[in-house]
């Protein structure tokens, strides 16, 4: 009877070379890490019904504390078993909390103390999970997306049922009370940081409202282009005054003009003027060329504009600031008799348009410094965030606001354009530095 095997054919040797690869030997688990893991998996199906995110949490929290347990016996040795030459023993366990997407939870935390129980030793798990900077900077965050405190909790992540119903600190009171605190310890942040670990090649000032409240800003451009919030003061008023007081701040906390710095300005001639009161030789101070030429604007018809505007960037594009300085005195004769509003506003600081033209900044650097764009980026987002604020309650609290939107802002900074240029601006200020003292010097 024929065989009812088939041969397939021959069989085909192996090729030469070629080398089979060994079985993978499986190693089984230990079997406490197995009662681990089936219970890890046993927690996170019983919470599976309220979302991955809260059977996910449900399972990080039995991690956390086993994580504890494990630094208990790191310090204290296994439990149960005794040792004479132990530097620490278990000392019970008391209520504490830890942070947990925005909010507080109450957990049983273990005690270890010293073998001759004179100090208790910190866990550093624990001090991690439960500092309170985490949800401070989690309050900041969600407020300044515009997350009111009476909807705070229904903007957190749903973390479960039962952990949410433990939750503590996130009723309207505590949030106000945590956010108010945040914000003073950013403002604190920004007013106490000192000025004197880096060069500013460039100083950016601009005023904003919130409320009836006026705040004056001050944005620093480092030699690397590196933009940096500096300081912010209150007032009633963009006057020179209120640019002395921050004046006086930033050179209090060890900004530098000994080598030169260029202030970028959207104001009159009153704040170039206590600029250059205020820090004498060494600053060189320009006119955002986009405020003036819409002051000069504003004073005439629709029809007028385009062509005035057209000459006002025409000569502020000229190489030659004994050109283009010409071209813009022709252009306020042209406007004297017609529109004389027109032309006293182009009179006006005209010199000092011309500050990057006299110190050879052209290209990429050129643009980024001709107006106060960059500052401006920071204050629309320092707006944005406090939009949804209805009653300025006082200074105090516009003050908290805009430091902790203007460095929630300095996370978004890039290099500014045409930074690898900045060493000829830093070269030209040191030259004009030189050519006043020797102007001194010659008088």
């Amino acid at each position: 009877m024929p065989s009812s095997h088939v041969s397939s054919g021959p069989e085909k040797p192996a090729r030469r070379g070629v080398r089979r690869r060994p079985a993978k030997l499986v190693h089984p688990l230990p079997i406490e890490l197995t009662d681990r893991l089936e219970g890890h998996l046993a927690t996170f199906a019983a919470h599976m019904r309220e979302g991955l995110l809260a059977a996910s949490t449900a399972v990080g929290l039995e991690v956390f504390e086993e994580l504890m347990r494990s630094e208990v016996d790191a310090l204290a040795g296994p439990k149960g078993k005794h040792s004479s030459d132990r530097s620490a023993y278990r000392h019970g366990s008391e209520t504490g909390s830890v942070t947990l997407g925005g909010r507080r939870l109450a957990i049983r935390r273990p005690r270890v103390r010293s073998a001759d129980g004179e100090t208790e030793l910190p866990l550093t798990s624990y001090e991690a999970a439960s500092a309170t900077d985490l949800l401070a900077d989690g309050i900041v965050a969600r407020m300044l997306a515009g997350l009111s405190t009476r909807r705070y909790g229904a903007g957190l992540e749903p973390v479960g049922r039962a952990i949410e119903e433990q939750a503590l600190g996130v009723s309207h009171a505590a949030i106000s009370r945590r956010f108010l605190a945040a914000t003073a310890e950013r403002l604190s942040e920004l007013l106490d940081r000192r000025l004197d670990d880096r060069r500013y090649l460039v100083l950016m000032l601009d005023g904003w409202n919130l409320g009836e409240h006026l705040l004056v800003g001050a944005l620093g451009i480092d030699s690397e282009g590196r933009k940096v919030p500096l300081g912010v003061v209150e007032g009633t008023t963009e006057n020179a005054a209120v640019v002395s007081s921050l004046l006086a701040d930033l050179r209090d906390r060890g900004l530098d003009v000994s080598e030169g710095v260029l202030f970028v300005v959207d104001g009159g001639t009153a704040i170039g003027s206590a600029i250059r009161s205020f820090f004498g030789r060494g600053v060189a101070v320009h006119r955002c060329h986009r405020h003036k030429e819409r002051n000069v604007l504003e004073h005439l018809p629709e029809i007028e504009r385009p062509l005035v505007q057209r000459r006002l960037r025409a000569a502020w594009a000229e190489s030659d600031p004994a050109v283009a300085k010409a071209a813009l005195e022709a252009l306020a004769r042209s406007l004297a008799h017609n529109r004389p509003g027109a032309a006293a506003s182009l009179r006006e600081g005209l010199s000092d348009t011309l500050t990057l033209t006299r110190l050879g900044i052209a290209g990429s650097l050129r643009r980024t410094l001709e107006s106060t764009n960059p500052m401006e980026s920071m204050v629309e987002i320092v707006k944005d965030h406090a939009r949804r604020v209805k009653n300025w309650e006082s200074g105090e609290m516009a003050l908290r606001w805009s430091a902790a939107g203007m460095l929630a802002a300095q996370a978004q900074f890039r290099r500014v354009q045409g930074y690898r240029e900045l060493p000829i601006l830093a070269a030209a200020l040191k030259r004009e530095l030189n050519i006043e003292e020797a102007q001194i010097l010659t008088n």
